[in-house]
């Protein structure tokens, strides 16, 4: 699929933390004094939105895949940071995860700066709320490298590795909450996914969070 296709060109190897680093780094992350009420409130919210999306045209429910412990500590860290609404505060998230991810601009110093420019708003607001509701949806898990203990990918959302020609009516819902009916027929025809992503390893690293057209 795309998504994996493009993950398999990042060096997973290069910022790999230890489990005591990673650790600590979201422990300094969750102790700033702006964000720690959020993290508390996502601390409860959070487990209901991991179980499952409800899907109100089908009356039925998707099971998210079980998060590794580094994984759902990133994406609570990187929904906190985005409920915030600045998007700087993506830079500690970046730090938590010991890289920063592919963000679709090849050779950006600043990645905070490239994705205020891929913002509508200029401000990067726009891409913000484009996070939450990625991360709101269930991830699709797929298997990567020859890593026993750690080989699973985590894609938001799970849509980006369907077969976008053969949806069901409940994922056809899900695919117009996060674009526009035309942005929707163009991946119909296409058949491929052509918005934004997130992919976090299991391990914990941020691998990608781009737009893929």
């Amino acid at each position: 699929m795309e998504v994996i296709g493009s993950v398999t060109m990042l060096e997973r190897s290069s910022s790999k933390l230890s489990s005591q680093a990673r650790r600590s780094r979201l422990r300094r992350y969750a102790s700033a004094p702006m964000i720690s009420r959020a993290l508390l409130i996502l601390l409860v919210v959070t487990p209901i939105a991991l179980v499952h999306v409800s899907r109100a045209a089908a009356g039925e429910s998707v099971q998210a895949p079980k998060l590794p412990e580094h994984v759902a500590d990133l994406r609570d860290a990187i929904l906190t940071a985005a409920r915030s609404g600045n998007i700087d505060e993506l830079k500690a998230v970046f730090e938590m995860s010991g890289r920063t991810p592919d963000i679709g601009a090849p050779g950006a110093t600043d990645p905070i700066a490239a994705l205020k420019t891929q913002s509508a708003d200029g401000k990067g607001q726009e891409i913000l709320a484009n996070l939450i509701e990625l991360l709101n949806m269930p991830p699709a898990a797929k298997p990567f490298g020859s890593d026993i203990e750690n080989n699973l990918l985590y894609i938001w959302p799970y849509l980006a590795e369907r077969p976008l020609d053969k949806l069901t009516p409940a994922e056809e819902v899900d695919l117009y909450r996060l674009v526009s009916p035309a942005k929707a027929a163009e991946m119909h025809d296409k058949k491929r996914w052509m918005w934004w992503c997130v992919v976090i390893a299991a391990d914990g690293n941020w691998l990608m969070f781009k737009r893929i057209e």
